[in-house]
């Protein structure tokens, strides 16, 4: 009984916009959902899919939540409001309610390291941790949102998109690699059909040096980042490949070891 009325006084909460949507969140025929483990480019993604959807003015932290709006930050009376088809953003495992899906994965050995500085800015971890001691919480899966093991998260959509109406698989390398070509493949998906000039200008709205600035004037009024440490950026290298510089081998060794065979 204790656990029937605690769902439901948390149902109630999200309905009447008291705590954002989340896992609670109303779902609609046709919305899309921006998936992804956290960490994993899902910024940078939904920046491009904002910039190529909303042409009238260029995308910024401070309007970036009324055009690819994330589950986690406004309330569910809020999101049903916005006109269809939304575009919403999750860091969900497998969640068979979402019925159209982008599902973005990145190598995990750079998703570490971006997460953990992701937790040293949220003031997750203490200012002493380092990367080797932090690694063992990284594949546990004990900080921030809990989405689940890397692993498990991304076997988890892969396994089961033939469940899907529409599913599409996008490489952080590959849009890294190549942004134009897989770009026009989120916009096909969308039904955009954008042309070349369209693609090129949502790519530059979004570079990691427009948002970097966008970060330093606006980190204080974007709620997501609002409160967190300002001497480390959310928006950092934009690269792939960079945890050769900056994990050991040991930790490379515990990151394969956990989940060569997904990777």
């Amino acid at each position: 009984m204790n656990k029937v009325l605690g769902r439901f006084k948390q149902s109630w909460r999200v309905l009447t916009g008291h705590v954002s949507a989340g896992r609670g969140a109303t779902i609609f025929p046709g919305d899309v959902f921006l998936v992804s483990y956290p960490k994993s480019g899902n910024t940078w993604v939904r920046f491009l899919i904002a910039n190529l959807v909303h042409s009238s003015e260029p995308v910024s932290f401070l309007n970036i939540e009324s055009v690819v709006p994330s589950i986690y930050i406004l309330p569910d009376r809020k999101l049903r409001q916005f006109p269809a088809p939304r575009i919403l953003k999750s860091h969900e495992c497998y969640m068979p309610r979402y019925r159209r899906v982008i599902y973005l994965v990145r190598d995990p050995r750079d998703v570490a390291v971006s997460y953990y500085y992701y937790n040293m800015k949220k003031r997750l971890l203490r200012e002493d941790c380092t990367l080797d001691q932090y690694i063992p919480k990284f594949i546990a899966d004990e900080l921030d949102l809990k989405s689940g093991p890397w692993g498990e998260h991304v076997l988890s959509w892969i396994r089961m998109q033939d469940t899907l109406d529409q599913f599409l698989l996008l490489r952080y390398e590959d849009m890294i690699a190549n942004p134009q070509e897989e770009l026009g493949r989120v916009g096909e998906y969308l039904n955009l059909h954008p042309d070349s000039g369209q693609l090129a200008r949502a790519i530059e709205l979004s570079s990691a040096k427009k948002m970097r600035g966008m970060e330093e004037e606006q980190s204080d009024r974007w709620v997501f980042t609002r409160g967190m440490r300002k001497d480390i950026p959310f928006i950092r290298s934009a690269t792939a490949g960079g945890w050769k510089n900056n994990l050991s081998a040991g930790a490379i060794l515990h990151i394969e070891s956990a989940w060569g065979k997904a990777m």
